[in-house]
Formats: structure tokens, sequence, C-alpha cells
């Protein structure tokens, strides 16, 4: 389990800052490197979509501590 938490805040990490540089700069890496709306790049969003519903339950280990 500690594995897939690792993996997911990963993830999430990579999403937020592809917002970033979306944000900041106009520059969305994931199309850049993967493509427009290529099946690669909706993958990767789909993945950080999950992984971000996944990290809420990192609210849940917040009480615990």
């Amino acid at each position: 389990m500690k594995v897939i938490s690792y993996v997911s805040l990963t993830i999430v990490i990579i999403g937020a800052i592809n917002w970033g540089l979306i944000g900041f700069f106009g520059l969305n890496l994931i199309d850049s490197v993967f493509g427009v709306n290529s099946i690669l790049s909706r993958l990767i969003y789909c993945l950080v979509g999950i992984c971000g519903l996944y990290c809420i339950t990192y609210y849940f280990l917040i009480n615990k501590m």
C-alpha cells in the first residue's frame, strides 16, 4: 500500500507541475511530449485524475497524526 501512495503522490506532483507550467508560461508539457489529444496524453491525464482522487485519502490520515 505504501508503494501505491508514493506512486500516486508522484503522479499528482507531475500533474501539478504541468498545471504550473500552463499557468505561468502557457506550456503544456504533456501535450508537447506526447502530442495533443493523443491516446498516451489522455491516459496520463486520466492517471493524474485517479491519483488525485486517491490522494484525498490523505486527509483522513492527517487526523490520525
